[in-house]
């Protein structure tokens, strides 16, 4: 394989609900859902049941041809979008195959929407925000302003500026007439789970009004009810919502899928040819998402994962009083958490993941927890017992710690 990740020793090869099981037979409870995927956790019964069933009826036909199952999944995320009080102008859907591939087709769309308001192509620069992650092709990539990422492929395509997360005083003149897009997470999680101010978000919407650009949501990791609600900017009023929204992880649940969710005044400028797939809206992957979207906007999944949010701050409310001086910050919303430390958790993530839990981390000395949406109060408790103790050993024995290697994806430059 190419040497693009730094893996820790488990050889995994079996997973049920919130466990997984390595070669040798050791169980893990697994509070990384592979990176804010698996929402249903493993191997959901029913979601196997489907795949079996789809593949032995059609697996792929291109998008040459129609399919049931893509219409049918574009139609349930647009209804229950708006149903559920988020982006009230959500009229199309583009799926692909991944949230990379989702943002790519963000980024197009909103340059195309530049060049149909703006003939003369003045209007295509696309503005992002520091610590933001959005993908690793080459347009998600250069809407990705971390060195660590960017350094080994530059340069970046043109057209793309970088401000800071939370900042509404730069807007006005980040945010200019240039402008074609704007792309930002509500809540970044790569980056260190860093909550969006609604002030921020909507000065962003007020600001991208006036100069006529499009406001683009990624709510690849934070969306499809971590956080308590279908969508984490669903808690703005309308006025706020974006033009696009961009998902893809937990919408398949470990199979791969992306969309990108546009409004009219983006399709209508969207035209054959303009964009396209291969794999992507293949009747396997809609029809498991089409059962996976069902399940995550049901309303008493969402009010459960605010109850084990509760749970989560009162297990790190105990940690910050027993280490005060390591624990100095709890982040996020929902089922999207961020434990910010003073030291470098690697070895946390280490200790944890020895005594049977695994754990990551995002943004600088953060640890991250997307369990899976399913978890039970008494997963929670076991897994908080065991953190605890991978502090306990981390903090003051040190030494009894092995090897730290390949513990997180985004590390901040110079790690």
């Amino acid at each position: 394989m190419v040497a693009t990740y730094v893996r820790p020793p488990p050889l995994m090869v079996k997973g049920a609900g919130c466990y997984l099981w390595d070669a040798e037979n050791r169980r893990y409870l697994d509070f990384t859902a592979g990176i804010a995927v698996n929402a249903l956790g493993h191997c959901d019964p029913e979601m196997a049941k489907l795949l079996y069933q789809q593949a032995l009826t059609l697996v792929h036909t291109s998008n040459l041809y129609h399919n049931p199952w893509v219409g049918e999944l574009s139609k349930q995320i647009i209804t229950k979008t708006r149903s559920a009080g988020a982006m009230h102008s959500a009229s199309k859907v583009f799926v692909c195959n991944s949230g990379t591939e989702a943002n790519e087709a963000a980024i197009k769309f909103a340059r195309k929407v530049g060049k149909v308001r703006t003939p003369s192509g003045s209007q295509h620069e696309i503005v992002s925000f520091q610590n933001s992650f959005h993908g690793r092709t080459m347009g998600a990539l250069s809407a990705t302003p971390n060195p660590k990422y960017q350094k080994p492929f530059s340069p970046m395509i043109p057209g793309f500026k970088y401000g800071t997360y939370n900042d509404e005083e730069s807007i006005t003149e980040l945010v200019n007439e240039g402008t074609c897009g704007v792309i930002v997470e509500p809540i970044q999680g790569e980056g260190g789970v860093n909550v969006a101010t609604p002030s921020f978000l909507q000065a962003l919407r007020n600001r991208c009004n006036e100069v006529g650009a499009v406001l683009v949501y990624d709510e690849i990791q934070c969306g499809l009810s971590r956080t308590g609600q279908l969508w984490a900017h669903q808690i703005l009023p309308p006025s706020a919502h974006p033009d696009i929204l961009t998902t893809a992880k937990a919408l398949g649940n470990g199979f791969p899928i992306g969309a990108t969710i546009v409004n009219d005044d983006v399709a209508e400028c969207v035209v054959t040819g303009d964009h396209g797939t291969t794999f992507g809206g293949n009747p396997l992957a809609c029809r498991l998402a089409h059962y996976i979207f069902s399940r995550l906007s049901d309303p008493e999944l969402q009010a459960s994962v605010l109850v084990k949010e509760k749970i989560f701050r009162q297990g790190f409310a105990k940690l910050q009083q027993k280490y005060p001086e390591h624990v100095k910050e709890v982040r996020g919303r929902g089922l999207i958490l961020g434990l910010q430390l003073t030291v470098d958790p690697a070895p946390i993530v280490t200790a944890a993941r020895e005594r049977g839990l695994l754990i990551i981390t995002c943004g600088t000395n953060t640890l991250r927890l997307v369990p899976p949406l399913i978890i039970t109060e008494e997963e929670i408790a076991q897994g908080l017992e065991i953190l605890e103790q991978a502090m306990e050993v981390a903090l003051k024995r040190p030494h009894e710690v092995h090897s730290t290697k390949g513990q997180q994806e985004m590390a901040p430059p110079g790690r």
